[in-house]
C-alpha cells in the first residue's frame, strides 16, 4: 500500500488534527430547527419521527413488483420507492420496437392506468408515502398515480410522496431526457402549480445530486450543481407566475451517501445551510418551510463492488450512518448484490435491516446533529459551503444551470477521471478490487427477470388499446396536444387522458410532435 496524504474528495488536504482555530467561534452553537438549519430542520430530530425507510424497487411487470412491495412492507419498510424501466423513463410503451430487450429490466414497466393499478393493488395510497424515481415522464406518472387514487376512492389531497421530476440532472449526468429544456421546465412548473392546489402533501420535485455523484463528481460539486439546479427551478416557477412561498415548501432534494463518513456528514450540513441562505437572501422566502432543505439519501451504488460482494454490507452501513448523522428525512440502503444483478429478497432484507439496526440499536437517533461542534465536521462544513458557493457563482456568470450544462459535465468528467486514476495507481484503495484481492467466484443465486415479461406486456398494452373507448381516448389526446400548443396547465389534461385509456407512449408521441426532442451537444 502506497503512502499518501489524505485528501477530501475535491482535492484539498485533510489535516491530521483540527482545533478551535479551524472554525468560527459560533460553529456548532446553532439551534436545530432554526435558520440556517445547519444542524437539522427539526428541533427534536429523530426523537419525534425517524427517517422514512424506503427500499428502491421495481422490475418486470407491475404485478411482480407489487409482490416485492408487499414483502418489503411486511419487513418493516415505511415508504415505497418505485424504480421504472428504461422504456417508461424514455416515454415508450412495451410494444414499441425501440423498447425491445429493455422492458422490465432495470425497473417496472408502466404504460397504462391498469399497470399503475396493479402496481399498488392492496396498498392504500392514503396510508403510504410513495417516491417515484422518474423525470422526463414524471408528470404522466403522477397523473397515473392520481387516477389510481381516485379509483381507490382516495382524494388526491390525501396523497403523500415525491416525484423526482429533475430533468436538469438528466442533461448533465444521466441521459434519460426526451424534450428540450424549455418545454421540460414547463412540465415541471405545471406539476408545481397543479400540486399546490390538488396534491398539497406531495413533494413536487426531488432535486438530485445523487446522479451527478454517481457520475463521478466530488462532494463539493454534488452540493453546488444540485443547488444550482434548484435555483433554476425556483426561477422557472417564478417566471410562471408562482410566488416562492407558495411552491417552495414542496421542494425536496436527493443526495448520495458516499464513503467518507465525516466528509459526507459535513456535506449534508453545508447543503442545508447554503440552501437556507439562498432561499432567504436571493429569493426572499419568508416561510421557514421554504428555507429548509429536506432530503432523501441513497447509499452510493457506484461504490458497490462485484468482487467480494459481502463487503458491500459494510460499505452501505458506513454510508447509511453518514446519512443519518447528517439528518436525512428518508433513506434507501443498497443491497450487497446490486453490482451483479437486481437484488434478491435476502439481500434487500439485509439492506433494510441495516437501517433498522441504525434506528433502533445504534443510539445515533437519540441526539440531534450528534457530530455538531466537532472541529473537523464544522471546518469541513464551512469549507464545502464556501467551495460550493464559488461554483454557484461561476454557474450564475454563465447564465444559470440551463446554460451551464456543458460546464458541469466537464467538471464531473475531470473529477471522475482523477478518481479512477487514483484507484488504478493504488493511491486510493478499494478493498477487494485493487488490494486485498481474492479469486472468489460471484454468488450463484442472483435475481433474474422473467424473460417472457416483454412479450406479455406488449400484448397487454395492445389489448388496452383495443378495449378502450377509441373516440374518448382520441379526444383526450387531441385536448392534450392543444393544451401543449397553448399555455394550459397540462396535469388535468394528463389525468383525463390516462383515465380514458391513453398510454404513456401515446402521450409522449403527441408531446414530441409539439415540443421536439432534445439533441445534446457533445462535450469533451
Amino acid at each position: 500500500m502506497s503512502e499518501r496524504e489524505p485528501e477530501a474528495s475535491w482535492g484539498v488536504p485533510v489535516k491530521r488534527v483540527y482545533g478551535p482555530g479551524d472554525v468560527p467561534a459560533d460553529a456548532g452553537g446553532e439551534t436545530p430547527g432554526e435558520f440556517p438549519f445547519t444542524r437539522g430542520i427539526h428541533p427534536s430530530g429523530y426523537r419525534s419521527r425517524r427517517w422514512t425507510m424506503r427500499q428502491y424497487a421495481g422490475f418486470g411487470s407491475a404485478a411482480e413488483t407489487n409482490k416485492r412491495y408487499r414483502f418489503l412492507l411486511e419487513q418493516g419498510q415505511t415508504g415505497l420507492s418505485v424504480a421504472f424501466d428504461l422504456p417508461t423513463q424514455m416515454g415508450h410503451d412495451p410494444d414499441a420496437p425501440i423498447a425491445r430487450g429493455e422492458v422490465g429490466k432495470v425497473g417496472v414497466s408502466i404504460a397504462t392506468l391498469e399497470d399503475m393499478q396493479d402496481l399498488f393493488e392492496g396498498i392504500p395510497l392514503d396510508r403510504v408515502s410513495t417516491s417515484m424515481t422518474i423525470n422526463a415522464t414524471a408528470a404522466i406518472l403522477l397523473a397515473l398515480y392520481v387516477a389510481v387514487a381516485r379509483r381507490q376512492g382516495v382524494s388526491p389531497s390525501r396523497l403523500s410522496g415525491t416525484t423526482q421530476n429533475d430533468i436538469l440532472k438528466e442533461y448533465i449526468a444521466r441521459g434519460t431526457y426526451i424534450f428540450p429544456p424549455d418545454p421540460s421546465m414547463r412540465l415541471i412548473t405545471d406539476v408545481f402549480a397543479y400540486c399546490r392546489e390538488a396534491v398539497p402533501k406531495w413533494n413536487t420535485i426531488s432535486i438530485s445530486g445523487y446522479h451527478v455523484r454517481e457520475a463521478g463528481c466530488t462532494a463539493v460539486q454534488e452540493v453546488a450543481f444540485t443547488l444550482a439546479n434548484g435555483i433554476a427551478y425556483v426561477e422557472a416557477a417564478r417566471r410562471a407566475g408562482l410566488e416562492v412561498d407558495a411552491f417552495a415548501p414542496q421542494l425536496s432534494f436527493f443526495f448520495n451517501a458516499h464513503n467518507d463518513l465525516i466528509e459526507e456528514v459535513a456535506k449534508f450540513r453545508a447543503a442545508r445551510r447554503l440552501w437556507a441562505r439562498l432561499m432567504r437572501d436571493r429569493f426572499g422566502a419568508r416561510d421557514p418551510r421554504s428555507q429548509t432543505l429536506r432530503f432523501h439519501a441513497q447509499t452510493a451504488g457506484s461504490m458497490l463492488t462485484a468482487q467480494q460482494p459481502e463487503n458491500n454490507i459494510v460499505r452501505v452501513t458506513v454510508q447509511a450512518l453518514a446519512a443519518v448523522l447528517g439528518g436525512c428525512q428518508s433513506l434507501h440502503t443498497n443491497s450487497m448484490d446490486e453490482a451483479l444483478a437486481l437484488p434478491t429478497e435476502r439481500a434487500v432484507r439485509i439492506a433494510l435491516r441495516t437501517q433498522q439496526i441504525l434506528a433502533h440499536e445504534s443510539g445515533v437517533a437519540h441526539t440531534v446533529d450528534p457530530l455538531g461542534g466537532s472541529y473537523a465536521v464544522e471546518r469541513l462544513t464551512r469549507d464545502i459551503e464556501a467551495a460550493a458557493e464559488d461554483y454557484i457563482r461561476r454557474i450564475d456568470e454563465q447564465g444559470g444551470a440551463v446554460h451551464a450544462i456543458g460546464f458541469m459535465q466537464r467538471e464531473i468528467q475531470e473529477a471522475a477521471y482523477r478518481w479512477q486514476r487514483e484507484v488504478e495507481d493504488k493511491r486510493r484503495i478499494v478493498v477487494g478490487v485493487n488490494e486485498f484481492v481474492t479469486e472468489d467466484e460471484p454468488p450463484a443465486a442472483l435475481f433474474a427477470v422473467d424473460p417472457g415479461v416483454s412479450a406479455a406486456l406488449a400484448e397487454r398494452v395492445a389489448r388496452v388499446r383495443k378495449t378502450r373507448d377509441a373516440d374518448r381516448s382520441r379526444r383526450a389526446l387531441d385536448a392534450l396536444e392543444a393544451g401543449a400548443r397553448g399555455r394550459a396547465n397540462l396535469l388535468p389534461l394528463l389525468v383525463d387522458a390516462v383515465e380514458q385509456g391513453v398510454t404513456l407512449g401515446e402521450i409522449c408521441e403527441r408531446l414530441r410532435g409539439v415540443f421536439g426532442v432534445h439533441q445534446p451537444s457533445v462535450t469533451f
